[in-house]
């Protein structure tokens, strides 16, 4: 599963690629559709795919003579319950966290 989060991530990382994954939100797109609104090559939009379809973010199908793209939700589930992992704790309150360190050690000058 590590690796899976990582390849995940990696792709995650780049924000051509989470753009991407916005437009996808709404619904399946045409890789031409896809490249429309950036202002790069169709073969640069073509290797952010290939990345987002390889960490499983998306899937790619050839309809006719158009390749469409859909988002695959399920590795984006996947990270997202790793990163609830660390929600489970409370935040921190500093300010009590220092007042207990004041009141439990004694002090740096105290013999």
């Amino acid at each position: 599963m590590s690796n899976d989060l990582d390849t995940v991530f990696a792709a995650l990382a780049d924000p051509t690629r989470r753009a991407i994954l916005a437009m996808l939100l709404e619904d399946d797109m045409a890789v031409t559709d896809v490249a429309e609104p950036f202002e790069m090559s169709l073969a640069a939009i073509s290797k952010h795919l290939v990345i987002l379809t390889k960490a499983g973010l998306i899937s790619q199908e050839k309809r006719g003579r158009v390749k469409w793209c859909k988002l695959e939700p399920d590795a984006l589930r996947t990270a997202s319950v790793w990163m609830q992992g660390f929600g489970q704790f409370e935040p921190v309150n500093l300010d009590a966290f220092e007042r207990f360190l004041e009141a439990e050690l004694p002090a740096a000058d105290d013999p």
